[in-house]
């Protein structure tokens, strides 16, 4: 059984930072490729970033680019999401998610995707 768990969210000042941490449990973590999405009220879940199995290869969305950095760490099957500058728009509750080993989805879209964690809620305040 494969399980994801978010931890790190909370409440934060415009211009403040969190790191948001996805534990994962079943399954060989190292070899999928991992994203973060995040989901405003009123607003269809959208993609954030995502990481290659190694770590090596990263990818944002644009308005993220050079204010978050995804990360992982093999030995202590955990993606984590550091957030930085943040904005009151970045307001969302935030999932990490494993990508399938095979699928023709761009690693942008949801449905690349088979599991995910519950979500943990971010709020930035102006």
């Amino acid at each position: 059984q494969v399980q994801l768990v978010e931890s790190g969210g909370g409440l934060v000042q415009a211009g403040g930072s969190l790191r948001l941490s996805c534990a994962v449990s079943g399954g060989t973590f190292r070899m999928y490729f991992m994203g973060w999405f995040r989901q405003a009220p009123g607003k269809e879940r959208e993609f954030v970033a995502a990481i290659s199995w190694s770590g090596s290869n990263t990818y944002y969305t644009d308005s993220v680019k050079g204010r978050f950095t995804i990360s992982r760490d093999n030995a202590k099957n955990t993606v984590y999401l550091q957030m930085n500058s943040l904005k009151p728009e970045d307001t969302a509750v935030y999932y990490c998610a494993r990508r399938r080993l095979s699928t023709y989805s761009d690693y942008q879209s949801a449905d690349a995707y088979d599991y995910w964690g519950q979500g943990t809620q971010v709020t930035v305040s102006s």
